[in-house]
Order: C-alpha cells, then structure tokens, then sequence
C-alpha cells in the first residue's frame, strides 16, 4: 500500500521560496502519476501540477506557472515542488497525491477522484 508524507511548508513572505516533498513508502513512485493539490483558507481543493510516471512530462496550473516546478528524484522515492516567488495567495494546505490510473503525460490535476492516494499536507503560509 502506497503511503506518501508531504513535508517542507512554513512561513515565508512574499517573493520567497519553498520546496515542498512528497515521500513515498510501501511501493516505488515510479509507478505511479503524482500530483500537487493544495486548499486556502474557505477555498476547495484544486490541483496546483502533476507529474507523469517515468518522468513523461509534467503540468502547472496557469496561476503557477514559471514560478513553480514539480519534480522526481527516482532514487529518493520522493516528488519534489520547488515553489518560487511566493504570493500571499499561494497560502494553502498542499497535499500530494498519486494514481497508478493515469498513463502519459497527466493533465492538469481537476479532479480529485482520480487521486487513489493522499498524504496528510502541509501548510503554507505566505505573508510579510
């Protein structure tokens, strides 16, 4: 059984950075899509990039492209979100998640349900 702990959040003010992780444990997350999703404050829960199996390709939400970068390191068994240029609108919960359902490069993460697996999250807070 996958299990996936998300770590890295915390306070910082705006135009800093933060990488977040993703730790897999239970099976290799080479086997699997990942995806980023994150919830403000009152907000619902929408997806933020994915990554594909075997390094496909990866995908970003238009209000986080060029600022973010979803990442792999195989050998870790750990998806990576390098977050730059952080706005106080980036302040969130972001939680990882994984599918083995998606093959080839995954699409911008909508839907919840096609997430099978979900770590517990990690807030970040973006403020001066």
């Amino acid at each position: 059984q996958l299990q996936l702990v998300e770590s890295g959040g915390g306070l910082v003010q705006p135009g800093g950075s933060l990488r977040l992780s993703c730790a897999a444990s239970g099976s290799m997350l080479t086997d699997y899509a990942v995806a980023w999703f994150r919830q403000g404050p009152g907000k619902e829960r929408k997806g933020v990039s994915c990554i594909s199996r075997d390094n496909d390709g990866t995908t970003y939400e238009d209000s986080v492209k060029g600022r973010f970068t979803i990442s792999r390191d195989n050998a870790e068994n750990t998806v990576y979100l390098q977050m730059n240029n952080l706005e106080p609108e980036d302040t969130a919960i972001y939680y990882c998640a994984a599918t083995a359902r998606i093959f080839g490069r995954c699409p911008v993460p909508r839907s919840l349900s096609d997430y099978d697996y979900w770590g517990q999250g990690t807030q970040v807070t973006v403020s001066s």
